[in-house]
């Protein structure tokens, strides 16, 4: 399937199929499924590294030449921290799930990310009802009657949210913050998701603490703000950028089809509504751990991320017209950003603001 259109509206056709997700994963052999927790601990020393790195050398230098590639490195970073992490908080990463869920909260704490949280809105929403209609929240398309109610403030946010340049200020507000940082569960999750928030919380705030008693004692009052600043917020300010954009690339495209209660199927959400991107290999392994083999890591999330590569390979073969795979692309971005802003659920199809006029 081509990644590519000309038109700003894109209609993809509802085609019907008999497999089921299980259909998928039966072929999948062995291998795919292989844990090694000495592998799980290297990799997760290696994203340390690549993320206390930069930051440490932020925090000698104020020369903007070092510190601008210095926050890039630090960016993919937390980045990287944060992929880590959501292998592991899909307890894909070691055979221990005890063991999992260490790393996970450890992983994600560069990114603020409350992990107990982001294991019910990612793990069982997300993954669960993958571009179902009023179910998936992750990039969860306006209709033309939805955007014609909105008011005046929630057009303009919108049309940033879903411009080539909003993706991360979408995912702060509506994933991180909606969906984690004030969202507590009912029942069972919510004691575990408060406790994670006060755990992360005081991390947090310890951080910030010493980033500005470190300023303080090495520049005065002028440093004790700037430090934090420089060594905290701007690297995760670029990871959220980072991170929305890698989030849209998955889901969003004129050619991906969101589906209706009706119609949606695990295959179709799974199989029909995910990419396989390549991207540059020694940025994929160094910070993405193979995220962009996204199709077998939603077919099933199991699978550790050095195995995805296999995995697709496999998915590939058995179903050659389903698996949607490309190189990563800008230009595609943008084709995307301008070509998909509403939704027709019924039609199956991506609508311009154009839509919404008439």
């Amino acid at each position: 399937m081509t990644l590519t259109t000309e038109s700003s509206v894109v209609s993809a056709p509802l085609i019907q199929r008999e497999h089921s997700l299980n259909d998928v994963r039966a072929i999948l052999d062995a291998e795919c499924y292989q844990r090694s927790t000495p592998r799980a601990v290297m990799v997760v020393l290696q994203a340390i590294v690549l993320w206390a790195a930069p930051v440490a050398a932020l925090a000698f230098t104020d020369t903007w030449y070092f510190v601008l590639p210095l926050w890039l490195l630090a960016g993919l970073g937390v980045a990287g921290m944060f992929v880590i992490g959501h292998d592991a908080s899909h307890h894909a990463l070691t055979e221990s799930r005890r063991l999992n869920r260490f790393f996970a909260q450890v992983c994600m704490g560069p990114s603020a990310h409350v992990e107990a949280a982001w294991d019910l809105g990612h793990n069982r929403i997300h993954h669960g009802y993958t571009t179902r209609q009023g179910f998936d929240f992750v990039w969860h398309p306006a209709t033309v009657d939805e955007y014609r109610a909105m008011g005046r403030h929630e057009r303009l946010r919108h049309r940033l949210e879903w411009s080539w340049l909003g993706s991360g200020a979408y995912f702060m507000r509506d994933v991180w913050w909606n969906k984690m940082w004030r969202f507590n569960a009912p029942g069972k999750r919510r004691d575990a998701i408060i406790r994670d928030k006060i755990t992360l919380g005081t991390a947090i705030v310890l951080a910030v603490a010493g980033a500005v008693v470190l300023g303080a004692l090495t520049g005065g009052w002028v440093q004790a703000v700037w430090m934090p600043v420089k060594l905290l917020v701007v690297p995760f300010l670029l990871f959220v950028q980072i991170i929305g954009f890698t989030v849209y690339v998955h889901h969003v495209a004129p050619d991906i089809r969101w589906w209706t209660k009706k119609e949606w199927t695990q295959f179709h959400g799974q199989m029909d509504s995910t990419t396989i991107l390549r991207i540059p290999r020694l940025v994929n392994v160094l910070w993405f751990h193979n995220i962009f083999v996204h199709v077998p890591h939603h077919v099933d999330a199991r699978i550790r991320f050095d195995k995805l590569p296999k995995a697709a390979a496999q998915i590939a073969e058995a179903y050659p017209d389903t698996v949607r795979s490309g190189r990563l692309s800008v230009r595609e971005y943008l084709r995307a950003t301008r070509a998909c802003k509403l939704y027709d659920f019924e039609a199956g199809q991506w609508l311009t603001y154009e839509a919404a006029r008439r």
